[in-house]
């Protein structure tokens, strides 16, 4: 094998993954090579039991990019080599529990198999535990809600971990770092206190998060000389993308294997850093280039970026001097100006509908992107671009799980099964569960008595048995609220019964019996978990008869994911505290952790099968750049905001203070400043790189009617104002 490591260097979209997977090619010469019978037999991007050649170590930033990359890598070599492919995080955690041993055996810690906490179970179980703290006002920061607060303290573990300072050092790096601003002396050492307690009582039960595992693998692990040797003898090589989102515990790991012997290649974009604010540290990664011997710059520019990049920077971060006499952006950037938001998204949507049908574009080459894409647009757009015919795709979108109906109502079924939840029925909502589950299947043409065929899937199923207004007839004539056990009574409870319908009250009558032999079942103990329940409920109603779209799938399987972790995390506690409620609890406490709009973890795998769709891509700025799509029109959103200079959403609570280059010194005013048009910077580079036709969509006006001032509006001035030419 070749013994010089590489670094790779260049923008978006200038080949990067593709030089990796030429690097990969040459490199896996060395791996023995599979047969063509356990080739095609063993899936492909994992290492083989009984490989007797060096593996590679593949890491993509992401998940998403993880799959993309070792499909790549896997039609470029014909699946005939072996490798692991996984994300940093991905690697850090397979490599804990792969090792617990070690780690109970250097810690002292209970033998037990370690459980991963997904981030809502973690903030539930540490509210709990801080509870006396949250309520004595200790852990409080004016203008901060207590689980704002929660979040905030276990995000400083996560941060302080994947920069590899202890835990014990947080108190001291937020006062250093802050300097007497956001907080108190007392508040930084209460948060480390209520740190260190929350980690000791997670290895206590076996619990891991995202803070507690990267401090064990750099902390522990990857100082144990067992492990080290383990690590050696399995990887000759490694090859990392996109390494400027790179957490800095990651260059400890580099470092490590290629002081081994083992042999690295690495792309690095300057105007990357998307997860920065998230953990990542993009100028530490950059070190790692000293430790490589060739050093390749991709000088290739794609999309707008050559054009007019610097033009656009210049203008946006430093307009007050950058500002050409008579400077027009050329033809390739048009402007798009209402007075409203309202009206921007109608006209936005109308440009984008004109362009489909005169076929100068296809919907799966455009993309809207916003610093915040808030409901408003996302269903505003998707509506008005339905009228034509033209679908939109949500990129990555976060929402809780009880903003879908069918959720809601299998959360309102368990209430009605178990017992002591009354208190967590209303009519509303056991209206909305009549009206989710109560579609029957009807046929055109069917008499009654007709057998159903051999595949009911293939029939049309009728919409909705039961509407909106017989379910609330029903529900306020037939739903009994009680605390205890809540009950539907017979249809026949309802005095004009007969003018709901047969077929309503067929449906109607079908729930309530099928409810009450779940409930026999539940009390006769011969109904397993509400796992279980909730998969009865599942094929009983919502896919027996129908296939589902995919979104509506993925909530379902997101739902029976967050449930069965949530069940295995619930049983864990009650074997090791042996003082936690019954079932009911349990139910009660799951169905609001739902309710309060928790964003529970995408489901895996995390993208849908087949083609991609042919559909317009909603996304906001992070996602967008996340997933390193390419799109021929871009459509910049509410252009003119000012959160295209914030980092919102995707930076943490003092997430500056953990990066290498500033431990120790103050974040000032001006680091805010200056972290801020950095960010802008990568972002206009980054999002020019992936497209060839720009839209600045701006309203004068935002949501909150307040005029936008953002840091593109000399962007909107010096384009070309596009007017449409079809008024409708």
């Amino acid at each position: 094998m070749d013994s010089d490591s590489i670094w790779i260097v260049g923008a978006a979209r200038s080949g990067k993954t593709t030089r990796l997977i030429e690097q990969f090619c040459i490199w896996s010469q060395s791996v023995k090579p599979l047969s063509a019978k356990m080739s095609s037999r063993l899936g492909s991007g994992r290492r083989r039991i009984g490989q007797t050649g060096p593996a590679i170590l593949v890491l993509a930033a992401n998940g998403d990019n993880r799959l993309e990359l070792a499909d790549r890598i896997t039609v470029a070599t014909q699946g005939k080599y072996a490798f692991d492919s996984t994300t940093p995080f991905g690697f850090f955690e397979e490599e804990v529990i792969l090792f617990w041993p070690l780690l109970v055996q250097s810690l002292d810690l209970r033998a037990q198999f370690p459980l991963r906490l997904q981030p809502e179970t973690e903030l539930e179980l540490a509210t709990r535990l801080w509870r006396r703290e949250l309520d004595e006002g200790i852990l409080r920061q004016t203008g901060v809600s207590p689980n704002r607060m929660v979040r905030r303290t276990l995000d400083l573990l996560q941060l302080a971990a994947v920069s590899c300072r202890p835990v014990e050092e947080i108190p001291s790096i937020l006062e250093e770092g802050f300097a007497g601003e956001s907080g108190s002396t007392s508040l930084w050492a209460g948060m480390g206190e209520l740190l260190g307690r929350w980690r000791e009582w997670c290895l206590t039960r076996g619990f891991l998060t995202y803070g507690i595992i990267c401090e064990l693998y750099w902390r522990y692990l990857l100082q144990d000389t067992t492990y080290q040797q383990h690590l050696a003898d399995r990887y000759q090589a490694v090859i990392a993308d996109d390494v400027d989102d790179y957490p800095a515990i990651s260059r400890y790991l580099f470092e490590f294997m290629l002081d081994r012997g083992a042999v690295g290649a690495f792309a690095y974009n300057p105007d990357g850093g998307v997860r920065l604010g998230l953990g990542a540290d993009t100028e530490y990664m950059a070190g790692l280039e000293t430790r490589c011997n060739l050093v390749e710059n991709l000088d290739t520019e794609a999309g707008l970026a050559p054009e007019i990049g610097e033009v656009v920077v210049n203008l946006a971060i430093d307009s007050y001097i950058f500002y050409p006499l008579g400077l027009s952006l050329p033809g390739s950037v048009r402007s798009l100006q209402t007075t409203s938001r309202a009206q921007l998204l109608r006209e936005t949507a109308e440009i984008i509908a004109d362009a489909v049908k005169s076929k100068a574009v296809q919907p799966q080459e455009i993309a809207v992107i916003a610093p915040g894409m808030d409901a408003i647009a996302r269903y505003s757009l998707t509506e008005i671009l339905a009228r034509d015919s033209i679908a939109a795709e949500s990129l990555n979108d976060q929402r809780p799980l009880s903003s879908t109906p069918a959720i809601r109502a299998l959360l309102t079924l368990l209430a009605l099964v178990y017992p002591g939840l009354g208190r967590l029925l209303n009519r509303d909502a056991v209206a909305e569960m009549l009206i989710v589950l109560g579609t029957q299947k009807h046929h055109p043409g069917e008499t009654e008595g007709e057998e159903e065929g051999d595949n009911p899937k293939s029939k049309i199923p009728n919409p909705k048995s039961i509407d909106p207004v017989r379910a609330g007839l029903i529900a306020d004539h037939c739903f009994c609220p009680d605390l205890d056990r809540p009950q539907l009574l017979p249809i026949t409870a309802f005095p004009r019964w007969d003018r709901l319908g047969h077929r309503a009250a067929a449906a109607y009558e079908q729930i309530v019996a099928w409810i009450e032999e779940q409930r026999s079942q539940q009390q006769q103990r011969l109904l397993p978990s509400p796992i279980s329940l909730l998969d009865r409920a599942i094929q009983k109603f919502l896919i027996s008869d129908r296939y589902l779209p995919y979104d509506q799938l993925a909530a379902l399987r997101e739902l029976m994911e967050t449930a069965t972790h949530y069940w295995q995390i619930d049983g864990r506690m009650q074997r090791v505290e042996l003082t936690t409620g019954g079932n009911s609890e349990t139910i009660a406490r799951f169905i609001q952790l739902l309710r309060q709009g928790t964003v529970t973890a995408n489901p895996f795998p995390v993208r849908p099968d087949g083609a991609a769709a042919s559909a317009v891509t909603l996304a906001n700025i992070f996602q967008y750049r996340s997933s390193r799509r390419a799109h021929k029109w871009h459509f910049w959103l509410d252009a003119g905001s000012h959160l295209w200079l914030s980092g919102g959403a995707a930076t943490l609570f003092g997430a500056p203070l953990f990066l290498r280059s500033q431990l120790g010194r103050p974040w000032q005013t001006e680091d805010e400043t200056e972290a801020g048009e950095q960010r802008l910077r990568r972002i206009l580079l980054d999002l020019l790189s992936r497209c060839s036709l720009l839209y600045l969509c701006h309203s004068e006006l935002a949501v909150s009617g307040q005029e936008q001032t953002g840091p593109l509006l000399p962007l909107i001035h010096t384009s070309v104002s596009y007017q449409r030419s079809i008024d409708r």
